[in-house]
């Protein structure tokens, strides 16, 4: 091999490392929240086959009103924290916490009812997988003072599933409710995109 084709490959060597040694640029604080974003989208897509999928009692969809108070009452299935607009006393903190709280709460209820009934595993990794954004999102944000949720709340309800109805039923205001969750998460991380790109003067 003659020197020129040694120094060319080396050439090709030394600059393949360059470009595969070289730093990605760090996650802003606009691209996080976007990336949340696409998950949420995602889940809400989906949500109408997941209903479809594990609900078999005719007449009910994701959407359609069902007078199911007293199930409720019985089942006592835990409401996630509400998420409001920013302001003084809701801060950007106090948001991404809820986010989190509520996520975590539906990561675990969505975990208790799979195992009563399947077609409930894609939604289990989508759910887990915006638990890590909400996370990414904190972090690059600089967020302190966010908590999560009791895991036990979720757990507890695996002992009023005594049969398959409570089961329906228990899923059904689930998914509606996570529906109304992620739809309040996306008109807050819209509002979260605004809040951080306004000049310090017009907050």
């Amino acid at each position: 091999m003659d020197t020129k084709t040694v120094v060319a490959l080396l050439r090709c060597f030394l600059l393949t490392t360059l470009v595969q040694s070289a730093p990605t640029p760090p996650l802003t604080f606009k691209e996080a929240i976007e990336q949340t974003k696409m998950v949420v989208e995602k889940i809400l897509t989906g949500l109408p086959a997941v209903h479809a999928a594990t609900i078999n009692i005719q007449g009910w969809t994701l959407d359609s009103p069902t007078n199911l108070q007293t199930m409720e009452d019985s089942l006592r299935i835990p409401n996630p924290p509400v998420i409001k607009p920013l302001s003084e006393g809701f801060t950007l903190e106090t948001c991404v916490g809820h986010m989190l709280a509520g996520i975590q709460l539906y990561q675990g209820l969505v975990g208790v009812l799979s195992d009563k009934l399947s077609g409930l595993s894609d939604l289990k990794a989508d759910l887990r997988d915006l638990l890590l954004r909400i996370n990414k999102m904190e972090e690059v944000g600089q967020l302190s003072g966010t908590s999560g949720s009791d895991q036990n709340s979720a757990s507890d309800l695996a002992s009023r599933l005594p049969g398959n109805y409570e089961v329906q039923v228990a899923v059904h205001l689930t998914l509606s409710r996570l529906q109304s969750f992620c739809h309040d998460m996306m008109r807050s991380l819209r509002n979260i995109a605004t809040y951080r790109t306004q000049p310090s003067g017009g907050r």
